[in-house]
């Protein structure tokens, strides 16, 4: 029904940038959250950063002032620009989003298939 592709990630040195991109195709008839989490090896997937129809933006207080979530509604796509990258923030980058697929409100709830982000001198 939805699709959800990610796109951006890479290697890149200590103090650098990344964005990502995450585009929702398929039934969309409205976004109620995207959002980003993360995976690293050997540790629970968490979360990043979501922002909501509303506006409402929620970050983990790890990226706080370094990483900044936004929407493109026209485009059903979500940003995460990713600043003064640590090795710490090395870590498989998830997309999520709740999808409102039909006039009576249905949803999808699911997650895109997950891009590489490797912070490394």
């Amino acid at each position: 029904q939805v699709q959800l592709v990610e796109s951006g990630g890479g290697l890149v040195q200590p103090g650098g940038s990344l964005r990502l991109s995450c585009a929702a195709s398929g039934s969309v008839f409205s976004i109620n959250d995207m959002g980003w989490y993360r995976q690293a090896p050997g540790e629970q997937r968490e979360l990043v950063a979501t922002i909501f129809s509303d506006g409402r933006i929620n970050y983990a207080d790890a990226v706080k002032g370094r990483f900044t979530i936004s929407l493109d509604v026209a485009k059903n796509t979500v940003y995460l620009q990713m600043n003064s990258l640590k090795p710490d923030d090395t870590a498989v980058y998830y997309c999520n989003a709740e999808i409102v697929i039909d006039s009576d409100a249905s949803t999808w709830w699911g997650w895109g298939q997950g891009t590489q982000v490797t912070v490394s001198s």
